[in-house]
Parts: structure tokens; sequence; C-alpha cells
């Protein structure tokens, strides 16, 4: 019976290992094929003016850069809309005192969130209000410049006729956690949200990197604004969806040489952003989304557990010889894979090495999330807790 078993091991860890294979594939044609923010020909454009766009809601650790590097662009023609999202801290004071030394700066203060509506999307919901500007463009208060992006933004947007541009930035992991979790979770991102498959106008697939994505006004209000997702949990790539099935031209290329973004600042961060990617698959199928929770596990984290099983009694037996061997396949594989983008990421291998253990947080966070996800505290985010079981998210397609 054992043999049975182990065998049935062996088959999980062959489709386990192709699956790695094609990952990593994806992978390096990703890095290889992404277009570059700064690396295309421009054509002679006009200036639109752009309204920037930035929702802050407790960020006093983080907002003075974030201002200081939008201050200082080289673009001539723009306005930045500062929202103050209800902070419990000094971000209204900050952005109060920017706004009296700075003509640019525009100061606002939300008004309190309405029931439905996810606390980010108000804000931007908000600061569009104010927005003057033939071209919006949306960031996060814990992101930082180069002095030449909206220029170069404006221009790779006009030279290509493009309706929106978004722009992968560095992430910056702060803590220990996300610097051993990252590089496991981002194998994914060069798949399913690769720039590949976005910029293909046969792909169904639209995404936005919320720290950074500029969008004409008029594209803006045709997918309905921030209104129109103001429940979902992930409403950058909610907004990219309804872009992309809009029949609108979208793009994405790389500019981590000249955007830095947090990716997550602590464990809490860290643990509700993993609850927020799984929560929205389980309420728009939960089955579907149980299944790609375990198609997750048997990716992610198996692998290791079967080599520690197989370990033993790998010389004694031929089973236990034909799980071990496949084990050690498929979980070179993987560790090749986090340390291939690791590498992308600009991650010390010290912390490359323990992905192990980043992928069992992965798997725990997103257990975690299916658990949660019908709760009335489902996930917590900027200090605000939320309850999403009555929506049905679609920042994706299960």
């Amino acid at each position: 019976m054992i043999d049975v078993v182990n065998y049935v091991f062996v088959a999980i860890l062959v489709g386990t290992s192709f699956a790695w294979i094609s990952l990593i594939k994806s992978m390096i044609e990703s890095f290889r094929h992404t277009p570059i923010l700064d690396k295309f020909e421009p054509k002679p454009h006009d200036n639109p003016k752009v309204s920037v766009i930035l929702p802050a809601r407790n960020e006093e650790k983080f907002i003075q850069k974030c201002l200081d590097s939008l201050i200082a662009q080289d673009y001539t023609n723009y306005e930045i809309i500062a929202i103050d999202d209800s902070s419990d801290d000094s971000t209204g004071k900050i952005i109060s005192e920017y706004a009296r030394n700075n003509p640019k700066i525009i100061h606002v203060s939300a008004d309190p969130k309405p029931d439905g509506w996810m606390g980010k999307n108000w804000a931007c919901s908000e600061g569009y209000k104010k927005a003057t500007g033939q071209l919006l463009l949306f960031t996060d208060a814990d992101t930082n410049f180069a002095k030449n992006v909206i220029s170069l933004a404006v221009s790779h947007l006009e030279s290509f006729s493009l309706n929106a541009l978004t722009v992968i930035p560095k992430m910056i992991c702060l803590d220990f956690w996300t610097k051993i979790t990252l590089p496991v979770l981002s194998t994914f991102l060069h798949t399913r949200f690769s720039a590949i498959r976005v910029n293909d106008p046969t792909k169904k697939t639209g995404y936005f990197f919320g720290s950074f994505f500029i969008i004409r006004k008029t594209t803006y209000d045709a997918v309905g604004t921030h209104e129109g997702v103001k429940h979902e949990i992930v409403e950058d790539g909610a907004l990219g969806k309804k872009v992309k099935e809009g029949g609108f031209r979208m793009k994405m290329v790389q500019g981590d040489h000249l955007i830095d973004a947090v990716w997550a600042r602590d464990w809490p961060t860290l643990w509700n952003g993993l609850k927020r990617l799984m929560i929205p698959l389980f309420l728009q199928n939960s089955k579907i989304a149980v299944g790609i929770f375990f198609a997750v596990l048997f990716l992610l984290f198996m692998p290791y557990v079967f080599l520690a099983y197989s370990a033993p009694f790998a010389a004694g037996s031929a089973s236990f010889s034909a799980v071990f061997a496949s084990a050690v396949i498929s979980s070179t594989l993987l560790f090749s894979a986090c340390l291939i983008d690791a590498k992308a990421l600009g991650i010390k291998i010290g912390h490359a090495v323990l992905a192990p253990l980043g992928s069992l947080v992965i798997v725990c966070g997103f257990l975690a999330g299916l658990v949660r996800a019908k709760s009335s505290s489902a996930v917590s985010w900027r200090g605000r807790d939320y309850s999403i079981k009555d929506h049905s998210p679609d920042f994706i397609n299960v």
C-alpha cells in the first residue's frame, strides 16, 4: 500500500516539476521581453496637464519623501492632489505644510468613507473631484520617483497613442518576512499578470500597479472611475481589468530603475496583503479558489515536505527512492525560481535561501484568506477593518 501512495506522490511531483519549468520559462521571457519605460522612440507630442492623485492614510513615515520626489519632477504641466484619508497621525498636517509652500500641491481632506467603499478607492474618488488634468496619474504615498518619470510616462503614453500606462516599480522590502516571501510570491506575477499578457490585445489580462498608473481622463470616466470599483479590495487590478475589457489600449512597462515602491512594511501588512490576494477569488467562486489554494500549496511548499518525508528511507526502498529523486528535482526548480526572482528584486542571497519558510508563510496567509473571507473583518488595511462578503470582487477571472 505504501508503494502505491509513494508512486502517487511521484506523479504529483513530476507534474509540479513540469509546472515549475513552465513558470521559470515564463519568468525569463518576462524579464527579456517586458518593455522599459525609458527605452522607446519618442514622437512629437503636446504636454497635456497631469493630475497626480495621491491618497494617503497614516503615511507620516513615507509621504514627505514621496512629495519631495514629485515636486522635483522635470515635467512642467502638472498638479499634485494629495488626499488625507481620515488619518490618525500627522499625515494631514504634513500635506497641509507642503501645500502652503508649493502651489503645485492641492491638499484634500477626504470626507468620511461611505459604506460600501474601500478606503483607498474613496480617497482616489475624492481626489479626482479636484483634478483638472487631461491625464490622471495614480500613485501611493510610499512610492518615490526619479525626476523624469512623469515626462517619460507622458511621452510613452502619447508616442504609442495609449489610453493607459502602468509601470512595474522596484519592490522595496523593509522587514525580514517580506524579504523571504516576495521572491516566492512574485514568480506568479511573471505569469498571470506579466507585461507580455497585459500588452497582448488578444489576451484578457489587464492589470495596474497601484504605485504608478497613468490614464486618460476620458478613459477613466468611460470605465466608471473608482466608483465602478468602490468595493474592490484590489482596486488597481480591478480598474486595469476594466480598461482592458473596455477595448482600450493599455501597456505595462518596466521601471524599477526609476520608481521605488514599498510592497509590505511589516508582518501585519504582509499578512493582510496575502489575504487580500485570496479573498476576492473565494468570493467569486469558492470551489475554484480552494482548488487554486491546493495548487499553490503543492507548487510552493509540498516539494520540501516530500523531500523531508522520503530522505530517511530513500536508500532502502524503490518507491521512496523515486519520491526522493522527484522531490529533489521539484524542490531544486522551486528554489531556483526563487533565487532568480530574488536577484531581479535586489534581495540578498541570505534571505533568498529561506524560500521554504517564505513558501510556508504564503500558504498560511492564503489559507487565512479562505477561512476569513466571509467574516465581518476579513482583512485590515491602514487601520480599517473590511468585510466584503456582500460584494462580488472582480479584479481577476478565476
